[in-house]
């Protein structure tokens, strides 16, 4: 049960069967023996093998099995032996590069083990954080990493910071109590949990919570109920397998009826079915798929972002929204003063985050720090925080002050402190006693209202006057409208003689998370590539909206409550049209992400905290940041190492870029294999097809796929973006790889490779195996020059070849290998095939050509009809 927060600290004890004195050594190993260890169990470890097995599961692998198995049944040994190697090639490198990338996630674990001092039999001692179990006493200080969940038993100015919980990114009071309603966690002020950290003041607490059954236990649990999701690409690849399969299969039919119908032996016809079969399907599309994201992945990792798996990689490219934590991911989780309001001016301060680089202006001129001297006084000195070299350390908000004090450059000495009145929740401030010039002086942060009314006196540039109440109202006004932007204000004010009694207020200071420096421009990208953005946090919605407006994101907001009055139905039309969702839990955050999923939405989730991972693991690509918990990206399936969210945008970029280019490579890979299979199917009809005059040899068909299925369709898959790619709507989950048009160049390409490569075979007939040379080279011919065809969809005269001298490398070296093959005694024997003279070898160029010059002006007439339906 999870209900400590509502009894009183007497039966919390009672009921965990403790005491302040803490339990006793036998009590302590009977509760470890029940609870476990206080760790989180660790999901499924690296298994190579299943990471291996993993690779098999495509339609496409199956057909190639499948072909690998016939050829092994027929007797064709070698053809068996070639499928089956390119399918254990594509699955060693498929495992490779997703091993290596879970290892770098492992990498980026931090094994750190907590010590916590724990009262156990009377006695304070240390002890490893995975060896507390339930009804241990434990004390904490500022600092300290909460390592189990607690009920505070008594607590001295507590403050903690809960944002890897609840995305709240202002540090929360904390205090013993009772609560006597049921809350959400977030407004639970008499509990601690597991993960959170202390940024000021010190508790007693008793651990009610170990392990998985903390709250973030809870949600490392409901992780593992998800199941493993398919991806747009897979979803599209097992499609086209299933084509494939059925048009092999009307082919097989029809070759087998023709061959019945001329009486041929069955073995024949079986062979001649095998040959065809091996013509069509694309041996090396796997492995060329793996291959490109594995290179994308690459590309992502210097661009800051690692990909977990390689077909998450496509997935992104297809997102359509992105829900995003708004702490930490849009902002910098990092309280700024961004207003100052003193000497009866508003003043803006520049800078960003924890920098200590900016400027005090008035009026967007660089104000005189001097008159802030009484004001960056009270900043200073009234705080607990530190500025250190590798960081920071205590509360964001007086952090916040601290880097002001930096900013304005003024000279602060360290006054000795006498004497500190700690923050509490019912005083609402803070106050130091510092020794000046032999003299008590009281400096005091705190609620405006609360110090407003408590002031005598305001400060005026060095000048003291009293505190009408008017000037009351004015500056209550004056908090009013910096609260309305949602800024968390704090007033500061002294008093000369080191007492409560007469206050002068200096002034007000307002702060906020800012935004990253680069989530404008970032956004601007997305909305520009028609994805949209929602903020999902567990932060106020007057804040999140705030931000909103700073980052042009949209204020359309619901809150958790609201959410919860909402039906599953109604959500699923508002979610299109809201741009942030406030306050809400991670069972809020899986709710939202079903309701886009059913609008067929692909979306993608970032977040760094524990309780994003639920919602990471749902979304169809969870994107954690390398400075989030372990949780999270355990959950996840890309992580941003540098924690920008314009890396997103980079990473959508190249996704997009990866799948256009997976386009042109399966379009490239089945028009050329298109010519092979017409090619040897209509020589059914004008050759002696099942005799002696065979067109192309099995041996010819797996070479002529071997050079150039492989390294032209890999250049082709590394081809450089488009331009205007991120001015495009993302492709919808249901598009197919192929588009019609598309499959009009195919089948116009399959029969002008299979007619010229006929037409080049008959003029030769008579010098069998010089003509089966002449269709061999030529059919190779062919398909190198039709990869320039699939570069873009632009004219190669207006996007050029040089942008990718690798596809220019890779067609050179398949000629010259072809070369290899005709001129090469030992091994044109082999392949069965005879030297080319040189007055063919320009009717192969002159016939092989035509596919380019078709293509070509296929390209100039569509963009004379864009030009004209776009005017």
């Amino acid at each position: 049960m999870s209900d400590f927060y509502m009894q009183k600290k007497e039966d919390v004890l009672k009921r965990l069967n403790s005491s302040l004195n803490g339990l006793k050594k036998p009590d302590i190993n009977i509760r470890l023996r029940k609870n476990g260890l206080n760790e989180l169990k660790e999901t499924k470890k690296i298994s190579v093998m299943n990471l291996f097995f993993s690779q098999f599961k495509s339609f496409i692998i199956y057909i190639l099995i499948a072909a690998a198995v016939v050829s092994l049944i027929a007797s064709e040994i070698a053809d068996s032996i070639v499928i089956v190697a390119i399918i254990l090639l594509n699955a060693i490198l498929g495992t490779y590069q997703e091993f290596k990338a879970e290892k770098a996630i492992q990498a980026l674990k931090k094994h750190i083990s907590l010590s916590v001092e724990v009262i156990r039999e009377n006695k304070v001692e240390k002890i490893n954080s995975k060896f507390l179990v339930p009804g241990d006493i434990i004390k904490l200080e500022a600092g300290s990493k909460i390592p189990a969940d607690c009920y505070i038993l008594s607590s001295k100015s507590l403050k903690v910071d809960e944002s890897i919980l609840t995305g709240e990114s202002v540090s929360i009071d904390k205090m013993s109590g009772v609560i006597t309603k049921n809350i959400p966690i977030s407004d639970r002020y008499n509990m601690l949990f597991s993960s959170t950290t202390i940024t000021n003041g010190s508790a007693l607490a008793i651990i009610t919570s170990t392990g998985m059954s903390s709250e973030i236990g809870k949600i490392a649990a409901s992780i593992q109920e998800f199941q493993e999701k398919s991806t747009p690409l897979k979803e599209r690849l097992n499609k086209l397998g299933i084509k494939i399969t059925v048009s092999i299969l009307i082919i097989a039919s029809i070759i087998f009826f023709i061959g019945l119908s001329k009486g041929v032996n069955v073995i024949k016809i079986l062979l001649s079915s095998i040959a065809i079969a091996v013509a069509a399907i694309p041996e090396g599309l796997p492995l060329i798929l793996t291959l490109t994201l594995a290179l994308g992945t690459l590309r992502m990792v210097k661009k800051q972002a690692l990909m977990r798996k390689l077909a998450a990689v496509e997935t992104l490219g297809s997102t359509t929204v992105i829900c995003s934590d708004k702490t930490g991911t849009l902002t910098k989780n990092e309280m700024t003063v961004t207003k100052i309001f003193t000497n009866n001016v508003f003043l803006d301060v520049t800078g960003s985050g924890y920098h200590q680089e900016g400027n005090v202006l008035y009026n967007n001129i660089k104000y005189d720090t001097k008159k802030l001297q009484k004001l960056i006084e009270i900043s200073y000195l009234c705080n607990n925080s530190e500025l250190i070299d590798n960081g920071i350390i205590g509360d964001p908000t007086e952090v916040s002050l601290k880097v002001l004090a930096k900013k304005s450059r003024l000279e602060i000495k360290n006054y000795t402190r006498v004497n500190e009145i700690p923050f509490s929740s019912d005083k609402k401030y803070m106050a130091t006693i510092n020794k000046v010039d032999n003299k008590n002086i009281l400096y005091m942060k705190g609620a405006p209202e609360i110090i407003i009314d408590k002031c005598k006196h305001i400060y005026l540039e060095g000048r003291l006057k009293l505190l009408s109440s008017i000037d009351k109202k004015k500056l209550i006004e004056t908090n009013e409208s910096f609260a309305k932007e949602s800024l968390r204000v704090l007033a500061l004010a002294y008093s000369k003689d080191g007492t409560e009694k007469n206050l002068i207020f200096v002034g007000l200071v307002a702060m906020l998370d800012p935004p990253r420096e680069t989530v404008l421009d970032a956004l601007r990208l997305t909305k520009k590539a028609g994805i949209k953005t929602i903020m999902i946090t567990g932060d106020h919605k007057l804040t999140a909206v705030a931000i909103a407006k700073k980052i042009n994101l949209g204020t359309n907001a619901i809150t958790g409550e609201e959410l919860d009055k909402i039906s599953d139905t109604k959500l699923k039309k508002l979610v299109s049209s809201t741009d942030i969702f406030a306050r809400v839990t991670p069972e809020h955050k899986v709710r939202i992400l079903n309701a886009l999923q059913e609008n067929k939405e692909i979306v993608a989730m970032t977040g760094d905290g524990i309780n994003d991972a639920p919602a990471l693991k749902k979304a169809d690509i969870g994107i954690s940041v390398g400075s989030g918990t372990e949780v999270a990206k355990e959950a996840s399936d890309m992580i941003l190492l540098d924690d920008d969210f314009s890396t997103i945008v980079s990473a959508v970029e190249e996704g997009r870029s990866i799948f256009s280019n997976i386009k042109r490579f399966i379009i490239y890979l089945f028009s050329s294999n298109l010519g092979e299979v017409l090619t040897l199917f209509l020589a059914l009809f004008f050759f002696n097809f099942f005799m002696d005059e065979v067109p192309l040899l099995v041996i010819h068909i797996l070479w002529i796929n071997l050079i150039t299925d492989s390294l032209p369709a890999i250049a082709l898959g590394i081809e450089p973006p488009e331009k205007d790619i991120m001015n495009k709507p993302p492709k919808s989950k249901n598009t197919s790889i192929i588009k019609k048009e598309r499959i009009i160049d195919i089948v116009a390409i399959g029969i002008l490779m299979s007619f010229g490569t006929l037409l080049l075979f008959k003029l030769n007939i008579a010098n069998i195996n010089y003509a089966r040379t002449m269709a061999f080279t030529t059919l190779i011919v062919f398909q190198l020059m039709n990869a320039f065809n699939f570069k873009s969809h632009r004219s190669i005269f207006k996007t050029g070849i040089l942008n990718n001298k690798k596809l220019i490398y890779a067609v050179l070296f398949s000629f010259i290998l072809q070369l290899i093959v005709i001129y090469t005694p030992a091994i044109n024997i082999i392949f069965k095939v005879t030297p080319i003279n040189a007055i063919d070898w320009l009717y192969i160029f002159l016939v092989s050509s035509s596919v380019l010059i078709f293509i070509e002006i296929r390209k100039f007439l569509s963009s004379i009809s864009s030009l004209k339906s776009s005017t």
